[in-house]
């Protein structure tokens, strides 16, 4: 079903072009102790998220389909505590993981490349998820 497909990668994009402005911004909004790392991290999660973004739009166009313009909705908490900032982050990784599995299963057994493609992206995913789960474990509310 590929409107069914080119809708769930248009609003992968959006989630991954968001991405990009979310951790530009808390990147931005780190202070004390231990920014330099964190700064460097959250700056990593953007470059990947423009690299996640032009991934999918490339399949997108592959499909015969037209990338959006457009980013998903963006909150703007103005919590900027390290731990809300990972918080927030790690929410934004659920989101893509349930993305990506909604792509895999339109696609599971009709497009190998597609199918395998929503795979890894699962799996880059789940790893930053258990990373953020790991940094969440040193700081409390």
């Amino acid at each position: 079903d590929f409107k069914k497909t080119t809708a769930i990668l248009t609003e992968i994009i959006e989630q991954e072009l968001a991405g990009v402005v979310r951790y530009t911004h808390y990147a931005l909004m780190v202070t004390g102790p231990h920014r330099i790392p964190i700064v460097e991290f959250l700056k990593e999660q953007a470059t990947e998220s423009l690299l996640h973004a032009q991934q999918v739009g490339e399949v997108l166009t592959g499909l015969e389909g037209h990338p959006s313009m457009s980013i998903a909705p963006l909150e703007e908490t103005h919590e900027h505590g390290i731990y809300a900032i990972l918080q927030e982050s790690l929410n934004h990784e659920l989101m893509a993981v349930s993305l990506y599995k909604q792509l895999l299963t339109e696609v599971e057994n009709k497009s190998i490349y597609i199918e395998e493609f929503a795979r890894g992206m699962v799996a880059q995913e789940e790893l930053h998820q258990m990373e953020l789960r790991k940094m969440l474990q040193d700081y409390s509310k």
